[in-house]
């Protein structure tokens, strides 16, 4: 029996890779297919199985392609109403996979399909949960993400209680735990950076699986649930009603382009001009009304939290090398519309003699004195709103508005004042800066390094600091 978890750090997402005597399963694929297919044939087995422990909010399964090519089965557990061929389980049902066996366990209360996959070893050992979003690694599933949105959240998380104490606690304490996320997702509030543990570790630690009524369970798994990014119930619904394939949304989206052509595409089609190199770099140079969203940071999130049209067309700029990532990880999250990618990138822009623009950066130090000497009138922070209160800056001039509601905030933002940004590092304030300037904002100064340098700076006033854990 072999069993291997499939991290993938950008969407803190966890897919699983099972095998036995020559047949393997799958559990909560990404959308490309080729990283599960190759590792069956290199190991020469056959997958049987494509596991789905519920109807995915945060990004797109590749369960339909990886079915497809492989001839596997598409498996939910029980209440899943997928509008395509796939396989019911009942509650308790088993698969057999190899000399190995698989028992789904219904466990609603994040989504009421959801359910978790107990794997069973050949000596009929109960051996490991594969929990979805039902069970994290300190935390549990956030129960107001349901496709079906008539759904109270206290009503899922009646469920969910029922489902852990009557499914999952239940269980011996050795077996281990596979959850779908770790920290960074947003289908939790707490979880750890941890992405496995054992269950009985988890019985003494997570804060949900501790001794208390299911009213006090209730009131805690639901204190402080923040909306969820719009993308998320496009996302459910794609995964129940299926999707176009990924291979035509990578060949559609891989085409190189003039700066004449990519132009025109933005012209005529209204394409969305997406900037994925390092914020460091756009904010050097950058085709004027470009949008920065790094590659290197959370970005599928930002993409799928700042975009409002999972159809938007998009067009990038990218380092030479990595569009093809690029387009894959939009695709990830619903966002199959890439158009193609400038060729030779912001340097043959520059070459064919096109307009570029910048914006300014300064060093913490820079700042804070300009900060001490009341040479700055504004200031927007825009980190999380538990990050801002758990500690900020010292001073009047200092605002809040989170990047996370920028569309919705953009009153809030004076034109007319000189504006400094500023986020926990550089990487959320470099893509603010983008999309106020593409809106006509154009005094602003990008504070580099963000609040993580500011804070070291000698005398800085800062509020006092509260423990982010309980803001959330």
């Amino acid at each position: 029996m072999k069993v291997e978890q499939i991290y993938t750090g950008c969407l803190a997402h966890g897919a699983y890779y099972i095998e036995s005597n020559g047949e393997a399963a799958i559990v909560d694929p990404l959308r490309e297919t080729e990283p599960y297919i190759k590792r069956a044939e290199e190991n020469g087995a056959k997958i049987k199985y494509v596991l789905e422990t519920h109807f995915h909010a945060d990004f797109v399964s590749g369960h339909l392609d990886l079915a497809e090519k492989t001839g596997a089965k598409i498996v939910f557990g029980p209440n899943a109403q997928p509008e395509y061929d796939a396989h019911i389980a009942a509650d308790d049902e088993i698969l057999t996979l190899g000399d190995v066996k698989i028992k789904v366990l219904h466990t609603p209360g994040h989504t009421m399909e959801s359910s978790t996959f107990l794997l069973i070893d050949e000596n009929g050992k109960e051996h490991a949960i594969f929990s979805g979003d039902t069970l994290f690694i300190g935390d549990v599933g956030r129960p107001d993400l349901a496709v079906k949105t008539d759904l109270s959240r206290e009503y899922l998380a009646g469920h969910l209680y029922e489902s852990l104490h009557n499914k999952i606690m239940s269980l011996p304490d050795d077996v281990i735990v596979y959850p779908g996320h770790g920290a960074g997702s947003a289908c939790g509030k707490n979880m750890s950076s941890e992405t496995t543990d054992t269950l009985g570790n988890q019985k003494k630690t997570n804060y949900a699986l501790q001794d208390m009524s299911k009213e006090k369970f209730v009131k805690e798994v639901t204190d402080g649930l923040v909306a969820p990014p719009q993308y998320f119930p496009k996302n459910a619904v794609m995964n129940k009603k299926g999707y176009g394939s990924f291979d035509e949304v990578l060949e559609k989206g891989n085409v190189a382009l003039t700066p004449e052509e990519f132009e025109n595409i933005v012209n005529s089609a209204g394409a969305l001009m997406l900037d994925v190199r390092d914020p460091e770099d756009f904010t050097a140079k950058h085709i004027p009304n470009s949008i920065s969203i790094g590659l290197d940071g959370s970005f599928a999130g930002w993409v799928g939290t700042l975009i409002p049209e999972l159809s938007q067309p998009i067009v990038l700029i990218a380092d030479e090398g990595s569009e093809e990532e690029a387009i894959t990880r939009l695709s990830r999250v619903g966002y199959d519309n890439t158009l193609g990618f400038l060729k030779g990138g912001i340097e043959a822009w520059e070459k064919s003699g096109k307009e570029t623009d910048s914006i300014k950066n300064v060093t913490a130090e820079e700042f804070t004195s300009l900060l001490k000497n009341k040479k700055v009138n504004e200031v927007v922070d825009v980190r999380k709103e538990s990050e801002h209160k758990s500690q900020s800056l010292k001073n009047d001039v200092v605002r809040n508005i989170p990047l996370d509601f920028i569309n919705d905030k953009m009153k809030e933002f004076n034109a007319n004042e000189t504006t400094y940004l500023h986020c926990a590092g550089g990487y959320r304030s470099v893509i603010t800066a983008s999309i106020l300037k593409s809106r006509g904002h154009h005094n602003l100064v990008n504070i580099k390094g963000g609040f993580d340098d500011i804070k070291e700076v000698e005398d800085v006033e800062l509020t006092d600091y509260v423990c982010p854990s309980t803001m959330l």
